[in-house]
């Protein structure tokens, strides 16, 4: 399979073209860009929170487009001047009085900004502290204010600063649990006024760490490594003093210091903390076991560096740090951690996520590190219960956070979730020379579960939908693929099996289970296929005449069928082929079918209960969507009244007080439940696809009745609108996380939530 010249189609200029209008409609479009002021240090200013504000700022302008745009207030005083003044309409000197004047009345008469957020570092404001707290006070805008830190142990006036921050702002938000239970405890701060909303960490393509080794010249070391602008508050000693009797163990460990000198220390006192420790590598005779990459690593090369860590190690010894971005960054790409118990590492690294030792403890970190290298295994869980445990903090989480902050204190911004570019890698790395692989583990393709039909025969229908959008040939090769797969799966008597082993060969699960369902996918796939035949050229004729075998051979079969998922989607399948044409075998076939799915509703059907079963379980939308391909066809009324009534009962259970909420796989809906008593886990990517695939076709036939507005709303699921806030599409692996439980995300991605995103995705596209 040509992996590579897809993935370059699927991105080529042309598509961009055709694929302008990303982002979503929504139920109340903004009148204005709305703006948030964010007062923060922004580079080229080296320091951690310039980092963060452009993180943020990226993070929550990719999510929500034109809806919310973050405009910066770039802060400089004596020491640090404004390097690049021309890039910022807004600045601040924080050491000149008159400077927080100006700002005050530019801001205010800004009709374009509706809330200010401040990005607060205790350091950053001591120039001119009651010019800070008049020019909050003086403020006529909404203010959120971030606090990077918070102090345990104030005195009295320090107290004073802090509340009267505080009694500006309509909110203040931090980064861990620890930092507001002492604002409320030692500050006086009404808890309902505090957000804790995680540091947040980039989302990463999981690659192969003795390949990285390789490629940074550490092939079979042990790598140990830390990284941040250097400082004495980094206690990097303490790793070095512990490093002798690791050597005499480990000989092959190297210990990588990434990151230059603080900016702030290099001009107060030059490289002396460096040299320092340059001194004591000599002393310790560890030359050979140390490396300094003494630069401001570009964000790319330090994902791969802490992917190819074994053990990241965290020493600073102020216990007053709050929280520390480096330290999260490790944890989101899977690092066993070893820490100084600063608030953020005590309240993470809980239950078998990492290991603590005390404050420039050098002896206690060798015994930590004497253990996790001995044990391969523990390193490995360590750093897997810290990925998923900081899967929640990514940046598109935490700008989904941010942005639900300044919709609520700033009414006038209605956000609206931008719609992503349509790429296919992670479909083709699911993919081999034999079809689609079954599951993942997070983002790698998992050969141990196989294949099935039921994958292969709806990525099809994504390459077909592709097809027709791009009308690109590099596309025909998967879509031969998937469609190979489906003929492998064909048996003598029409019938499909569904379930291949990683040898290519059928599983006896095949025999355990009912294939109704897998079969009539398999059938709703070919429909698709059939339906861009004229897009072909001719030479692929043998393709479709394959594809009409398929579907002649299993007609008597599809009969017969008594699941109705599986009639909807032999349903769905004949009529978009084109083949249902009146008198055809295919035209009976959706008679008969439509007639079982009619009498089932009838049968089932109570006054306040308008469905073909007595519960709901997955797939729910194909059901009333069948009935509605039934009267495109025949134009009997019966049908399109079962359609519009069936429909709208599921509609008015999935979409409550304008949140859409998916039927969890763990508790159906049975008839006389309430939604309520229902878990919110078990959410499946494939019923919000299924569930928008229905509401576009409702949409088509029966315009301006609300059902588009639905499509987006039942979309944005993905975006992260759901009980949890947190996005269930990766943007980086392009892959979709298969399932969102009651309390987090499950991270793999696998082909199913894969192809359902991918759907859901196309379905919002205009074809030529």
């Amino acid at each position: 399979m040509q992996n590579i010249s897809l993935k370059k189609s699927f991105n080529s200029q042309r598509m961009k073209r055709r694929l302008k209008n990303q982002i979503a409609k929504s139920t109340e479009t903004p009148k204005e860009v709305a703006s948030i002021l964010m007062l923060t240090t922004f580079p080229p200013r080296e320091c951690g929170i310039a980092t963060y504000s452009q993180d943020l700022k990226k993070s929550v302008e990719n999510a929500f487009g034109d809806s919310c745009k973050i405009e910066i207030c770039a802060l400089y005083n004596t020491k640090h001047q404004l390097e690049s003044a021309a890039d910022f309409i807004y600045s601040l000197n924080t050491d000149s009085s008159e400077s927080y004047q100006t700002l005050t009345a530019k801001i205010n008469a800004d009709d374009t900004i509706k809330l200010v957020m401040i990005q607060h570092e205790f350091g950053l404001f001591n120039g001119c502290s009651d010019a800070f707290i008049g020019f909050l006070k003086s403020l006529k805008k909404p203010l959120i204010v971030a606090f990077h830190t918070v102090i345990p142990n104030p005195d009295e006036d320090f107290i004073h600063h802090v509340t009267a921050i505080a009694a500006s702002a309509k909110c203040l938000t931090v980064m861990t649990n620890t930092s507001k239970s002492i604002l409320v405890a030692t500050y006086g701060i009404a808890p309902s006024k505090i957000e804790v909303i995680n540091h947040g960490t980039h989302l990463i393509r999981h690659k192969n760490k003795s390949k990285l080794k390789s490629k940074y010249g550490l092939k079979d070391k042990t790598v140990l490594s830390t990284f941040g602008l250097l400082g004495p508050g980094k206690s990097i000693e303490t790793t070095l003093e512990a490093l002798p009797e690791i050597i005499k163990e480990f000989p092959k460990v190297m210990f990588l210091i990434l990151g230059k000198t603080h900016p702030t220390l290099v001009k107060n006192e030059g490289e002396i903390y460096r040299e320092f420790l340059v001194k004591k590598i000599n002393d310790l005779k560890i030359g050979s076991h140390v490396t300094f990459v003494n630069e401001f690593v570009p964000l790319e090369t330090l994902l791969e560096y802490l992917q190819l860590t074994d053990v990241y190690l965290f020493t600073s010894k102020d216990p007053n740090q709050a929280v520390s971005g480096t330290f999260a960054y490790a944890m989101s790409c899977g690092c066993p951690i070893i820490s100084t118990p600063i608030p953020h590492a005590k309240e993470v690294l809980s239950e078998n996520k990492g290991l603590l030792f005390d404050f420039e403890n050098s002896k206690m970190l060798t015994k930590h590190l004497r253990t996790l290298l001995n044990d391969k295994q523990h390193r490995k869980n360590l750093g897997l219960n810290g990925l998923h445990a900081s899967a929640s903090t990514s940046w598109q989480n935490s700008a989904l956070a941010h942005g639900n902050l300044f919709q609520k204190f700033a009414p006038k911004i209605k956000l609206v979730f931008n719609k992503p570019e349509i790429k296919l890698q992670h479909l083709y790395r699911m993919t081999t020379t034999v079809g689609l692989i079954q599951f993942a583990k997070l983002n790698q393709p998992d050969i141990q579960s196989g294949y099935t039909l039921d994958d292969n025969a709806r990525a099809l229908i994504v390459i077909c939908e592709a097809f027709k959008l791009t009308r690109d040939e590099a596309l025909i090769p998967s879509m031969i693929l998937y469609f190979n797969f489906i003929v492998k799966c064909h048996r003598h008597d029409g019938l499909f099996l569904n379930y291949v082993d990683k040898n290519k060969k059928f599983t006896s699960q095949n025999e355990l289970v009912n294939l109704e369902d897998s079969n009539g996918r398999a059938i709703w796939a070919v429909g698709h296929l059939l339906e861009v035949e004229e897009l072909f050229p001719e030479t692929y004729d043998y393709i479709f005449d394959r594809a009409r075998d398929c579907f002649g051979d299993f007609l008597p079969n599809g009969d017969r069928f008594n699941s109705p998922r599986a009639m909807a989607f032999i349903i769905k399948g004949i009529k978009t082929s084109g083949l249902a044409t009146p008198d055809s075998n295919y035209y009976n076939s959706i008679l008969k079918l439509g007639s079982k799915l009619l009498n089932m509703y009838k049968h089932e059907s109570r006054k306040d209960w308008k469905w073909f079963e007595s519960y709901l379980t997955y797939g729910n939308s194909v059901l009333p969507e069948a009935m509605l391909e039934v009267y495109k066809i025949t134009q009997i009324e019966d049908y399109k009244i079962t359609a519009i009534e069936s429909f709208n009962f599921l509609l008015q259970h999935l979409f409550v007080d304008h949140e859409f909420k998916v039927i969890s796989n763990q508790t159906w809906f049975l008839r006389g439940d309430s939604l309520k008593e229902c878990s919110l886990g078990g959410q499946q990517p494939i019923d919000v696809a299924y569930t928008i695939l229905a509401l576009k076709n409702f949409n088509e036939m029966f315009p301006s009745k609300g059902y588009e507005d639905k499509m987006e709303l039942a979309f944005s699921w993905f975006m992260g609108n759901n009980h949890l806030n947190q996005i269930i599409y990766n943007p980086c692996t392009t892959g979709c996380y298969d399932g969102l439980e009651l309390n987090n995300v499950n991270l793999n991605q696998g082909a199913e939530s894969t192809i359902s995103y991918l759907l859901a995705r196309l379905a919002f596209e205009e074809y030529p």
